[in-house]
């Protein structure tokens, strides 16, 4: 009997546009279809398809059977004459050039606790797929828990907040620890689903900067300084303070109200941290209102200013070791 194989997932022209670009999509599949862990964890592929699909209402595409639950058994369990790539290019599934929301709800359930119990490796497969699906703005944050195990959804990362995240990891990347990058997973993840933790982490992530920057260039600050005292002292030892400026320089006046802002940002971090966010916590009080919108203030303007101090400090040169 000849091979029978799906028909190839083609974007017809009034399919919904999709951020997810064509080089994503691949990437993901690649990395599925290459990683060492089981794709459908303690599930079989038909029972983990049926919680995204109803398999006896989408049509075969063997004339033999009436579904497609039909064929896909006939295929990939009695034939076995299907590859395992096919999932991303049926048609039917629509993995391959579908809306985003296919795509993602597909990878939310790799990694559900129903068929993915090892939390350990359902949060390093998500971090592994959201470095893949950042670039498009998309992420999966966790919405829940169930039995004490996380539980994903795919959530939009807001662009302005994406950038300076975005430039964030770079820091984390650079200055490689796993202290740092645990601090931008956490604010990243944290903005739309606990505006009070993204705030805070935002706020630890800066002092972390603050305190790296400070012991590469040798300068002394205490045990207690708290965010503003330390990015005063950093900027100091950057010479990025107003008054480091020359006043001879072209637009001086508007370079020394550039760098006033810093602190202000400072500032403001510190204070809605006090308020609201982890380490200074109002328990049994009212949030009064601090959503999403106010953590992507706090964690876009934070990472940015982190970018950018230490930016500088790579920029200057740092010390030799």
């Amino acid at each position: 009997m000849a091979q029978t194989r799906p028909n190839s997932d083609a974007r017809p022209d009034s399919a919904p546009a999709a951020a997810l670009s064509v080089v994503t999509r691949r990437d993901v599949f690649d990395y599925l279809l290459t990683a060492d862990f089981d794709l459908y964890g303690r599930l079989d592929e038909l029972p983990f398809l049926s919680r995204l699909y109803d398999l006896e209402q989408l049509p075969s595409q063997d004339s033999r059977f009436d579904s497609a639950s039909g064929d896909i058994r006939q295929h990939r369990v009695n034939n076995d004459d299907w590859e395992d790539d096919w999932i991303f290019t049926d048609s039917r599934l629509q993995l391959g050039s579908g809306p985003d929301e296919i795509l993602l709800e597909f990878l939310a359930q790799l990694v559900h606790p129903v068929v993915r119990p090892d939390a350990t490796q359902a949060r390093k497969i998500v971090d592994h797929l959201n470095a893949l699906l950042r670039a498009d703005g998309w992420q999966l944050t966790q919405a829940a828990e169930i039995s004490g195990r996380p539980v994903f959804k795919p959530a939009r990362i807001h662009h302005g907040a994406a950038t300076a995240i975005g430039y964030a990891h770079v820091v984390a990347a650079t200055v490689d620890t796993a202290y740092i990058s645990r601090q931008v997973t956490r604010m990243e993840q944290a903005v739309d689903t606990d505006p009070e933790l993204a705030i805070g982490t935002a706020k630890e992530f800066l002092e972390t900067v603050c305190k790296t920057i400070l012991d590469g260039t040798g300068t002394a600050y205490g045990k207690n300084d708290d965010v503003l005292a330390l990015v005063k002292k950093t900027t100091a030892a950057l010479q990025l303070s107003r008054d480091d400026v020359d006043p001879a320089a072209a637009a001086a006046d508007t370079i020394r109200r550039i760098l006033s802002s810093l602190a202000q940002i400072a500032q403001g971090t510190a204070e809605l941290r006090n308020s609201y966010g982890t380490g200074h916590g109002r328990p049994g009080q009212s949030t009064g209102g601090l959503g999403p919108r106010h953590a992507r203030l706090v964690v876009g303007s934070t990472a940015t200013l982190a970018s950018f101090l230490y930016d500088t400090y790579q920029e200057r040169g740092k010390p030799a070791p």
